[in-house]
């Protein structure tokens, strides 16, 4: 007998490879990994705000925002074109309708509000912030500018958005920022990039549907007619809460003669 048959034959090692063999992962693992990734981010500076998320970039300010001052604040449109600070609100609850205005992009960094009457926010001579024009000129635009987690709203007037701490109106009067400049516009627009699970069409409805929609979508008829593994579900019910249906259901359809993919 030849000496290379008596070596004992095994994995081939590669230099820098360790020769022992990889563990094989564990299905808890595996499940605590997919759930981790599926499991969308909860924001809970959001859920203190109503469900209204800080906007962090200039193309998030679209739509219906709000312009927070200070906790829970709310720039609020006056019936007479003017501007003030809201009252404050509790927390979880939302912007009250005259709080709530409509923005709009003007291009990659500057943007228009709109007040809930149909008129958008502009900088006067005297720096007091009105919403009485009824279409965007070079005043009615604003440039928010982002340093870190923090934001300021830079008018025309080359002045950042401040309240009056006299009389709460809404002003654009100093060109440096300060804590009073510091403000966070909110949106309740569905974020994009939000992580959401999507259930794919064949499995939707009870277990007994879903096991037919995969047997519909794998399995080779050869008479035309469905072959269901017809032993108890009982195991693909434990294998659904616990994240592998899909591997439960291929060992059912893997014990059926027609399918071409299991077998």
């Amino acid at each position: 007998m030849s000496e290379y048959e008596n070596v004992r034959r095994g994995k081939l090692v590669l230099k820098g490879e360790s020769s022992s063999g990889k563990k094989r992962k564990h299905k808890k693992d595996k499940k605590e990994k997919q759930e981790k990734r599926m499991k969308p981010k909860v924001d809970e500076d959001a859920l203190k705000h109503g469900g209204w998320w800080q906007c962090r970039k200039v193309d998030e300010i679209t739509g219906s925002v709000a312009i927070e001052f200070g906790e829970r604040t709310y720039v609020k449109a006056l019936d007479n074109g003017l501007f003030t600070l809201g009252a404050p609100h509790p927390e979880g609850s939302s912007p009250d309708p005259e709080e709530i205005l409509t923005a709009f992009a003007i291009n990659d960094t500057k943007v228009s509000f709109k007040s809930g009457y149909g008129k958008y926010l502009k900088v006067d001579k005297d720096g007091v912030v009105t919403g009485r024009s009824d279409a965007v000129g070079a005043m009615e635009q604003w440039e928010p500018v982002f340093e870190g987690k923090r934001m300021a709203l830079l008018g025309a007037n080359n002045c950042f958005m401040s309240i009056d701490p006299e009389d709460d109106a809404v002003v654009a009067l100093k060109k440096k920022v300060g804590d009073a400049e510091i403000a966070v516009v909110r949106s309740y627009a569905t974020k994009e990039d939000e992580e959401v699970e999507v259930k794919p069409t064949e499995e939707m409805g009870d277990l007994s549907q879903v096991e037919i929609n995969y047997v519909k979508k794998f399995q080779k008829f050869q008479d035309k007619k469905i072959k269901i593994n017809s032993g108890d579900r009982t195991e693909l019910e434990r294998a659904k809460n616990e994240g592998f249906l899909h591997e439960a259901l291929l060992d059912r359809r893997s014990k059926m003669k027609a399918d071409r993919y299991c077998k």
